[in-house]
């Protein structure tokens, strides 16, 4: 049922990276400053808790992606790595999850 609406696995957590990555720069370089410069912390309120929701369901599809298609514990460390430094989830769909999804189909 999972895959009928969502794809596979590798599918999902790429699309998580992607909105995991946009909600974190978003949090750094528009509600931050919002909240601290121009005292205006509604937003980082509302962009905080969808990125924390997102940055859990990454960390889950990291680790279902890694019994599901073999991540080596390296690839693991640095999809994991990757969720906490602004542009990581990024590199981590070019260099770890899209070769493992055309790899693996």
């Amino acid at each position: 049922m999972f895959k009928k609406y969502f794809g596979t696995t590798i599918q999902s957590l790429r699309v998580l990276a992607l909105w995991e990555g946009v909600s974190f720069l978003l949090i750094l370089f528009v509600t931050m400053p919002l909240k601290y410069m121009a005292d205006m912390p509604e937003p980082n309120k509302v962009i905080g808790m969808g990125h924390g929701v997102l940055f859990i369901a990454y960390v889950a599809f990291v680790i279902l992606a890694r019994s599901e298609y073999g991540f080596t514990l390296k690839q693991t460390f640095w999809a994991l790595v990757a969720s906490v430094l602004p542009f990581g989830t990024f590199v981590a769909d070019s260099r770890i999850f899209k070769p493992v999804q055309l790899q693996k189909g």
